[in-house]
């Protein structure tokens, strides 16, 4: 009992970015750890060797945004998006609606720009009179 240790599972937290796809390269995945962005369980991290565990959130910048994520599974490879997919839950809030086209460039008929058929009745009014 007092003797007997548990083994660590978990996996490196460059290594779990990848098979992740969220870096293109583990290279790329331990610059962003080491930078000091990275946080687990809001706590900073700033070596790659950090293990993650299902149940741990990530929060990382990455491009544009803030990825607030909680890994779901360990990874085995790199594989297509469909399975890195699930290997985490995405925590962030979703994104506002689009706004559509028609909301946009709504606008009542026979306002805005003439047409060729507008143009050329006001041509032939000019060269009438």
């Amino acid at each position: 009992m007092s003797g007997s240790v548990e083994p660590v599972s978990g996996q490196r937290i460059d290594r779990w970015l990848w098979f992740a796809r969220f870096l293109k390269s583990r290279t790329l995945a331990a610059a962003l750890v080491a930078s000091g962005k990275m946080r687990v369980n809001g706590e900073r991290v700033v070596k790659a060797s950090r293990l993650v565990r299902p149940g741990d959130v990530l929060t990382f910048p990455l491009g544009p945004h803030i990825r607030v994520i909680e890994v779901v599974a360990s990874g085995t490879r790199r594989g297509p998006a469909a399975e890195a997919r699930g290997l985490y839950a995405d925590l962030a809030p979703p994104a506002p609606p689009a706004a559509t086209e028609t909301s946009i460039a709504a606008r009542e008929p026979g306002s805005g720009r003439p047409t060729k058929k507008d143009r050329r009745r006001t041509d032939a009014l000019k060269d009438g009179s």
